[in-house]
């Protein structure tokens, strides 16, 4: 496996993709980043990875409407789901550890709900809407405004961009392209869709998760809320919870040498 800088891009199912390594016994990674981002905020870890594991079956994509992949006119989670097994049966993997960021962990969870999967690695992704569904209904006029980039820039103060280290703070900033209409499509399940109803949405995908035995890691750059700790092991007591003091939003920018050793960990056994 090379740093994830250097190979040629390539469109898997219809989404810009790279591909590195060998197939082998280890499962393959998937790679999803979060919203308004794009692939190459894997850099860090891929070449923390490259050392660690080296020659691992990786797969990074851009979503739907990001990076080198085409919009879609819906981003309904599920549907973006599909489009990223396309790209994965495209590849040739079967049963892949599936890892996202922020968004990429939901997409990620949904996506290990319905399909073949060995393990999810959901990094700082908490799977209940909470408080941030409440804030984002209550910006919804401004969000569909001409002002809507203020939503944007509120949420990313709330990130702890700060306490990156300064090559990942200008990642962060200048390698993302926010766009009212991905910010609308795939926010729009939260918008329209009651809390509780979401709750009973991921409830199940974590069940079907659980009873099909794939293994799922939640690496957080905080303590995880009290209460959401415990929704979370009720519905899957096995899961790893990896707390990593300092990253803020951005465990995988911030201690990507840690978060490597978390990806080349998963799906043995």
């Amino acid at each position: 496996m090379n740093d994830g800088c250097d190979t040629p891009q390539q469109h898997l199912g219809g989404l810009a993709a790279d591909s590195y390594g060998r197939d082998d016994d280890r499962a393959p990674l998937v790679l999803l980043h979060g919203l308004t981002y794009d692939r190459r905020q894997w850099d860090p870890v891929l070449r923390e990875l490259a050392v660690l594991d080296p020659d691992r079956r990786v797969l990074r994509l851009d979503l739907p409407g990001h990076g080198g992949s085409p919009g879609r006119d819906s981003y309904d989670t599920g549907d973006v789901a599909d489009v990223i097994h396309e790209a994965v049966t495209a590849a040739g993997l079967d049963a892949p550890v599936v890892v996202g960021h922020s968004l990429g962990g939901v997409l990620a969870t949904i996506y290990a709900a319905r399909y073949p999967a060995r393990a999810v690695v959901n990094v700082d992704q908490p799977l209940l809407v909470g408080a941030f569904g409440d804030v984002l209904r209550r910006a919804e006029p401004v969000l569909r405004g001409a002002d809507w980039r203020q939503v944007w820039d509120g949420q990313t103060a709330r990130m702890g961009i700060d306490q990156l280290p300064p090559a990942a703070q200008d990642m962060v900033r200048t390698q993302t392209t926010p766009r009212q209409d991905l910010l609308l499509g795939y926010w729009n399940e939260v918008l329209e869709i009651p809390a509780d109803d979401l709750r009973e949405h991921r409830t199940r995908d974590l069940t079907a998760i659980r009873d099909r035995g794939i293994g799922y890691d939640y690496v957080t750059g905080s303590e995880p809320n009290p209460a959401y700790r415990r929704w979370l092991e009720s519905v899957l007591p096995d899961v790893r919870i990896s707390v990593l003091p300092g990253s803020g939003h951005f465990p995988h920018l911030a201690r990507p040498a840690d978060v490597a050793r978390i990806l080349a960990d998963s799906g043995r056994g």
